[in-house]
């Protein structure tokens, strides 16, 4: 099966989903983005250690990073936007994507230094000079959001300060903090859920009450758009929450209905065929007790060699 995180990537790497996640948290649920002034971005990042004992950079991946850029009213409106994918939790979060928060903001300072010295700008002061960022100069904003695709709370640091050793407010006052985004199933109500314009509302809903069987099969059986769910989020669904759902092959649409009703028909079936197993060799270990039949008949019977049936019943010919 698929690696979680491989799946989770490609899921999110979608525009349209994509879009929709960033509309759902920063807008709403309102169609501001669109999908289709999306521009996939280099998710490498180089991170230079302060340290005597590093002689080389070291290179962070992100999950998904997007350039949004829209033009209204004559005005260009540029957006950094990045997606961290967790099926699990990550309990230093808050340093892992500040670290990639500056990174990016450090590249675009890095960039308008070099379009100064290209088009051979003239600094008006010693300080504009030195940093190669002009007074006038601006950044694009850069957001990263954490999606996890787990059904419990995420009870890791959701900032800096959360992971210090003080909660002296007169020292936290000096210590810039940065706090995540978070998009977690478990913290979405339910009616906000119709915020999602994409899969990703079955698909974080279904998450949400995934440890909660009588209430995923509410929920299920009263949304008919689980009955029209494509293949793509079915997989998803599949591997992060470990459902063990089968469906028929070859076909674009899954029912998630009739999915999750196969999978229970066939975890009765399996263990009625256990029972009625265990049964039958309680049966035959009776039977030997009785001295009505040998070790060597009940095997037989049991359709096992002798070791095997003196291995699982304990008894020896």
């Amino acid at each position: 099966m698929a690696d979680k995180d491989t799946v989770t990537k490609d899921y999110m790497s979608d525009n349209a989903t994509f879009a929709d996640l960033f509309n759902f948290y920063i807008y709403g649920g309102h169609e501001v983005i669109v999908p289709e002034q999306l521009k996939p971005l280099d998710t490498t990042e180089i991170a230079l250690p302060y340290s005597n004992e590093h002689l080389m950079a070291i290179q962070k991946l992100r999950d998904v990073m997007k350039l949004y850029a829209a033009m209204s009213d004559d005005k260009a409106t540029y957006l950094l936007l990045g997606v961290e994918n967790q099926s699990e939790l990550h309990y230093a979060m808050p340093i892992k994507n500040g670290l990639y928060d500056m990174i990016e903001y450090t590249k675009q300072v890095e960039f308008t230094a070099r379009q100064h010295r290209k088009n051979k700008d003239r600094p008006e002061t010693n300080a504009e000079f030195l940093s190669g960022f002009y007074q006038t100069d601006r950044l694009h904003p850069v957001i990263t959001l954490v999606v996890y695709f787990g059904a419990d709370e995420w009870n890791a640091p959701r900032s800096i300060h959360e992971m210090l050793y003080t909660d002296d407010a007169a020292i936290l006052r000096f210590v810039p903090d940065y706090k995540i985004n978070l998009v977690a199933p478990a913290e979405i109500d339910d009616e906000h859920f119709e915020q999602f314009h994409t899969e990703l509302r079955e698909l974080l809903k279904f998450i949400k009450y995934s440890k909660d069987k009588e209430r995923l099969d509410d929920v299920i059986h009263s949304d008919d758009t689980f009955k029209h769910i494509s293949r793509k989020t079915a997989d998803v669904i599949n591997i992060v929450t470990g459902s063990e759902l089968h469906y028929e092959t070859g076909k674009d649409e899954v029912d998630m209905c009739k999915a999750i009703e196969d999978m229970r028909n066939d975890s009765i079936a399996i263990g009625e065929a256990r029972g009625e197993a265990k049964g039958f060799l309680e049966a035959m270990i009776s039977l030997v007790k009785d001295g009505i039949l040998t070790v060597a008949d009940a095997a037989k019977r049991a359709n096992m060699t002798v070791s095997e049936f003196e291995e699982k019943t304990g008894l020896k010919a």
